[in-house]
C-alpha cells in the first residue's frame, strides 16, 4: 500500500500521473480488506498494538480509495473540493498514528512504530502539502518509502527465521521471543483490544465537522461522507469485535457512535436530492442523550474514565437536538472538537495500559472498592458472569443494544413530517440503521447464546424497520398505498402474533414488548389501506418506546448488578415440560478443562449428563453410582433391544478383571480402541468389577455387554476423572441420534443434570456394534454398522 502511495505522489507532478485516480482507489480498497482481515486474525492477546495499527491503516485507507474514485469519477471536480475532502481524514490519521507510534517506542515495538510514524508524518505532509501549492509531493513520498523499507526489512527477517529454522533471528522480528513477553504483561491489561481502535473511529467522524468549524475546510460536502460512513461500518465491526471481546457495554456504545456516524454522512448527502434544509427530529435526540446518560452511568461501573468519556455524546446529541440544521451548526461541531480531544486522549491512554507494565490508573479499582463497602449495589462477578443460555457462545449477550435500538426506531417515527415529502425529515439512519442493522446484529448475537424466540423476534422486528423505513420515510412508494403492501403487513402482523403466544411461556416483560410490537405492524397496515386514525401511530410508538427503555434498563442492570433491579418478571404462563427460560441443567463449555471437571464431579455425585464423543451426543453415568445408572435407565425408558452399554478410557481400568477374558478377544479389543467402533462381550464376573451391584442388570442383556473407548480426547479426560460409565444414546427411544449439544436439553428436558457443550457433532452417524461373544471359534457378527465399515473391522 505504501508502496502504491510513494509511486502516486512522485509522479503526481507529471501531467497525467502514472496510477490513474480510479484504479489507486480500488487498489487501497482491496488492501484495506486485507488489512483488516489480518488484524482480526491476528491473535489480539499477542498483538493488541499491531490489531490498532492495521484496523487504523485499513479504515484510513478505505476512505482515501473511495474518495480517490469520486475524484477520478469528476464527483469531485475541482481541487478545492478535492482538498477539502481529504483533509479531515489526513489530520485525523496524523495525531492517531502519532499515538500508536508513541506507545509503540515506549513498550519496545520499535518496528510498529517506525511504520506508524512514517504514515503520519505522510499524512502530515500530505495536509500541508494541500495547504501550501510551494511544498512538493517528495516528503510524503519519502516517508512511505520508508514504510516499504521497514516492511522488507521485516519480511526478510522473517524469511531467514523459517529458512534457518530459528537460528537467525533479525532484531524485532522474533515473535517467538514477543509472543511470550506479551503474554506475561496481558494478564492485568483491558480484555478488550478493540476499544482503542473504536476510540480512533470517534476521531475520525468528529475531525470532518472540527475541521470545518475551525476553517481548515471550507464548506461540508459529499466528499466528506467517505470519511464518516467507513468509520461507521468499522465502528459495527468493533462492536462485533467488542462483544466477541466480552465487553458489552463497550460494544453499546460502539454501536451508537457508529447511528450518529451514519446519520452525519446521511445529511451531507442530503442536498442531492432534496433542495430544502433537512429536518432534525428532536424528540429522537433528546431520547438519546438520555440513552448516551443511562449507558454512561452503567460504564463507570466498570471503567470510570469511559463512563466520563460518554458524557460528550450525551452534550452532542444535546447540541444537535438544539440546533435547527443539526450537524450544519456551529454548536455541534464545537462539542466534535471536545470529541476529538476526549477521544485522543483516552486511545492514549487504552492503547498504553494494554501493552505497558504499569499502567495509568482509570478509577476501576476504586469504583470497585467503594461497591464492595455497598450492600445494595454489587456488581456481577465470577466464571458464569456471561454464560450462554445454552451452551457455548463466543458473544457476550447484546440484548442492551437491541432494546436500545427499539427505543431509537420507536422515537423516530414520532416525528411529524409531510408525508408528500418524507425524506425532509432526517429519520432514515435511524430507523434503518438503528432499528434494522443494528437489532439484526443483536438478534443474530441471541441466536448464538441460544436464545432462540428472543432472536427470532429481534431478527423479525429488524426486517421489518429496515422495509418500512425505506418504504415509508425513505418515500419509495410516495403517498400511494396499495394492496400488496397491506398483504406484507399483514403477514408480519401474523408472524408477530405467534411470538407473542410463545412471549407467554418466556417472560412479562417480553410479552409486553412484542405486544407493544403488534400495536407498531398495525399503524403501518392501517396506514397502507388509508385507514390511520389520527394520533394513532404517536401513541403506538410512544408505547413501544417507553416498554422498549424499560427492556434497556432492566437489561443493563441485570447484566453489570447482582440481583434483579429491575426485573423480567417471570412466565405469565407455565406449563410442565416448558423451561420457561429458566433450567436446572447447567451447560458447561466442552473447550474448557474446568467444565470437565464439573461435569466429573456431578457423575460422581450421582448425576446423569450429556456428553460429545467422537460420534453423537450420549447421556452418561458413573458405574460407581448404582443410583446414578438406574436413573439415567428411567429417564431414557430404554427400550430392550437398544440396551445401555459400558464404555472405559483404557484397557488399565480392566486390569483386574483380565483373566476373564480370552486372549484373543483382550488382543482384539486393544487392535480396536480408541475408534467408533463397540464390543459386544460374554457377561460375566468382571462386571462385578466395576461397583454397578443391582443396577447392573439395567446394563447390556443377560447373556452380553457392549464396551468402547471413544476416539475423542474431551470424553477419554472424563472417564480418567470418574472411571468407567454407563452409556446409552441422549434421544428418547425410537427417535433420531442427537447431533448438537442443545438437542440433548431440547430432547430430554430437565432429566439430566448437566450438558457439556462441543458444538455440532463431528459424525451424524452412530458407531458400529460388533458382535464378539464368538470371536474364539472364529466368527464376528454385527448388531449395527455405523461409521466404521465391515471390511476394516
Amino acid at each position: 500500500g505504501s508502496l502504491l502511495l510513494a509511486v502516486h505522489f512522485y509522479s503526481s507532478a507529471r501531467a497525467a500521473p502514472l496510477i490513474p485516480s480510479t484504479a489507486l482507489g480500488v487498489l487501497l480498497l482491496i488492501l484495506s480488506a486485507l488489512l483488516v482481515y489480518a488484524g482480526i486474525r491476528r491473535s489480539p492477546r499477542n498483538a493488541s498494538l499491531l490489531v490498532s495499527l492495521c484496523l487504523a491503516l485499513s479504515v484510513f485507507w478505505c476512505g482515501y480509495g473511495v474518495i480517490f474514485i469520486l475524484a477520478g469519477q469528476g464527483v469531485l471536480a475541482s481541487t478545492e473540493d478535492f482538498r477539502d475532502a481529504l483533509v479531515p481524514g489526513l489530520a485525523t490519521f496524523t495525531v492517531a498514528l502519532l499515538l500508536v507510534a508513541v506507545v509503540g517506542f515506549l513498550c519496545g515495538e520499535p518496528l510498529l512504530a517506525l511504520v506508524a510514524a512514517a504514515v503520519s508524518l505522510a499524512s502530515a505532509h500530505e495536509v500541508a502539502l494541500h495547504s501550501s501549492s510551494s511544498l512538493g509531493p517528495s516528503a510524503v513520498a519519502c516517508n512511505y518509502l520508508m514504510v516499504c523499507l521497514v516492511g522488507g526489512y521485516f519480511a526478510l527477517g522473517r524469511v531467514l527465521y523459517f529458512l534457518t529454522k530459528g537460528k537467525v533471528a533479525l532484531p524485532g522480528t522474533d515473535l517467538a521471543k514477543k509472543k511470550a513477553r506479551e503474554q506475561s504483561r496481558c494478564s492485568a491489561g483491558s480484555t478488550n483490544d478493540f476499544a482503542a481502535p473504536g476510540l480512533l473511529l470517534n476521531m475520525l467522524a468528529a475531525s470532518v465537522f472540527c475541521c470545518r468549524l475551525l476553517g481548515v475546510t471550507n464548506k461540508l460536502s459529499m466528499g466528506h461522507v467517505p470519511w464518516l460512513w467507513a468509520a461507521g461500518i468499522y465502528q459495527i465491526g468493533t462492536c462485533v469485535l467488542s462483544y466477541r471481546a466480552v465487553d458489552a457495554l463497550m460494544a453499546t456504545a460502539f454501536g451508537f457512535t457508529a447511528i450518529l456516524k451514519f446519520a452525519g454522512g446521511y445529511c451531507l448527502l442530503y442536498p442531492i436530492w432534496q433542495p430544502e434544509e433537512p429536518s432534525f427530529p428532536t424528540p429522537f435526540l433528546v431520547v438519546f442523550s438520555i440513552l448516551f446518560a443511562v449507558l454512561a452511568l452503567f460504564l463507570s461501573l466498570q471503567s470510570p474514565l469511559d463512563g466520563l468519556y460518554l458524557l460528550v455524546y450525551v452534550t452532542f446529541c444535546i447540541a444537535l437536538a438544539c440546533s435547527p440544521r443539526g450537524f450544519f451548526e456551529g454548536g455541534p461541531q464545537g462539542v466534535a472538537v471536545a470529541i476529538f480531544v476526549a477521544s485522543a486522549l483516552v486511545t492514549l491512554i487504552h492503547l498504553y495500559n494494554v501493552k505497558a507494565g504499569a499502567k495509568i490508573p482509570t478509577g476501576k479499582g476504586a469504583v470497585k472498592a467503594l461497591l464492595a463497602r455497598s450492600s445494595f449495589l454489587k456488581l456481577r462477578e465470577g466464571p458464569d458472569l456471561h454464560a450462554p443460555y445454552l451452551g457455548y457462545s463466543k458473544y457476550v449477550d447484546a440484548e442492551v443494544l437491541a432494546y436500545a435500538c427499539s427505543v431509537l426506531a420507536s422515537f423516530a417515527l414520532t416525528t411529524t413530517g409531510d408525508p408528500q415529502a418524507p425524506l425532509a425529515t432526517v429519520v432514515i439512519p435511524w430507523v434503518v440503521v438503528a432499528g434494522g442493522i443494528l437489532k439484526l446484529l443483536g438478534g443474530s448475537v441471541a441466536f448464538a447464546r441460544g436464545k432462540t424466540l428472543e432472536s427470532s423476534a429481534f431478527i423479525l422486528y429488524a426486517v421489518m424497520w429496515i422495509i418500512w423505513g425505506l418504504a415509508r420515510c425513505g418515500g419509495l412508494y410516495g403517498t400511494t398505498r396499495s394492496f400488496h403492501t397491506a398483504v406484507g403487513i399483514a403477514a408480519f402482523v401474523l408472524f408477530n402474533s405467534f411470538i407473542v403466544f410463545c412471549s407467554l411461556f418466556l417472560n412479562t416483560a417480553w410479552f409486553f414488548y412484542s405486544l407493544a410490537f403488534m400495536l407498531i405492524a398495525v399503524s403501518f397496515l392501517l396506514d397502507a389501506i388509508h385507514a390511520l386514525p389520527a394520533g394513532y401511530d404517536i401513541a403506538a410508538t410512544l408505547i413501544f418506546g417507553l416498554v422498549s427503555f424499560y427492556c434497556f434498563l432492566s437489561a443493563l442492570s441485570s447484566s453489570t448488578l447482582e440481583g434483579s433491579c429491575l426485573p423480567m418478571g417471570g412466565p405469565m404462563v407455565q406449563l410442565s415440560g416448558v423451561g420457561a427460560g429458566v433450567t436446572k441443567c447447567l451447560h458447561l463449555p466442552a473447550r474448557k478443562a474446568s467444565s470437565v471437571r464439573r461435569i466429573a464431579d456431578i457423575l460422581r455425585n450421582g448425576g446423569t449428563c450429556g456428553i460429545p464423543t467422537d460420534t453423537v451426543y450420549v447421556l452418561v453415568a458413573a458405574c460407581s453410582r448404582p443410583d446414578a445408572v438406574e436413573k439415567a435407565h428411567r429417564s431414557k425408558r430404554q427400550a430392550q433391544d437398544r440396551p445401555m452399554s459400558l464404555w472405559i478410557s483404557s484397557l488399565k481400568q480392566l486390569e483386574p478383571a483380565k483373566h476373564l477374558f480370552t486372549p484373543l478377544l483382550w488382543d482384539f479389543m486393544e487392535a480396536a480402541w480408541p475408534s467408533p467402533i463397540s464390543v459386544v462381550v460374554p457377561r460375566g464376573e468382571w462386571v462385578d468389577f466395576l461397583g454397578m451391584k443391582d443396577s447392573a442388570k439395567y446394563v447390556g442383556t443377560p447373556g452380553s455387554v457392549a464396551i468402547r473407548i471413544p476416539d475423542c480426547s474431551v470424553t477419554t479426560h472424563l472417564i480418567d476423572l470418574v472411571g468407567p460409565i454407563v452409556v446409552t444414546s441422549a434421544n428418547p427411544t425410537g427417535e433420531a441420534d442427537t447431533t448438537h449439544h442443545n438437542q440433548v436439553y431440547a430432547k430430554l428436558g430437565d432429566k439430566v443434570d448437566a450438558v457439556l457443550c462441543g458444538g455440532p457433532s463431528p459424525e451424524n452417524i452412530a458407531s458400529t456394534v460388533v458382535d464378539c461373544t464368538k470371536i474364539d471359534s472364529g466368527n464376528i457378527g454385527f448388531f449395527r454398522v455405523g461409521i466404521i465399515p465391515k471390511a476394516q473391522v
